[in-house]
């Protein structure tokens, strides 16, 4: 119990009041794109201090400040972070990462007829 609550309060600050995805939706599949929504708006950001960082011509103390704030920065921010899941089913394994799918509802889906460019191979 007290757990699940610490992990509401962790992933909460980013959270949409209205969720914006229309595929299943389970807690991890919200997490997961909570994730990549806090990721795609923070990544100019990390960008940005990782340059500095890497920059040897700067100052050492702006390079050492900007590292403090690119380790403070949340971990949502981190591109690590983010996990291929099935949007038809949650799955976190077994996933084709070019259709974000589940090997089991890529077969029903391609049989389906509902992905373009995809057809039961014969030979």
């Amino acid at each position: 119990m007290h757990v699940t609550s610490t992990l509401r309060s962790h992933c909460a600050p980013f959270r949409a009041k209205k969720l914006d995805i229309g595929c299943f939706v389970n807690k991890w599949v919200i997490r997961d794109h909570t994730k990549r929504k806090v990721f795609a708006e923070n990544e100019v950001d990390r960008q940005a201090l990782r340059y500095v960082i890497r920059n040897t011509s700067l100052p050492p103390r702006m390079r050492a400040q900007a590292q403090l704030q690119l380790t403070q920065m949340h971990c949502y921010t981190r591109p690590t972070q983010i996990k291929n899941r099935c949007t038809m089913g949650g799955k976190g394994k077994g996933v084709f990462s070019d259709f974000r799918m589940a090997r089991y509802q890529f077969r029903l889906n391609a049989l389906a007829g509902n992905i373009p460019g995809v057809k039961k191979a014969s030979w």
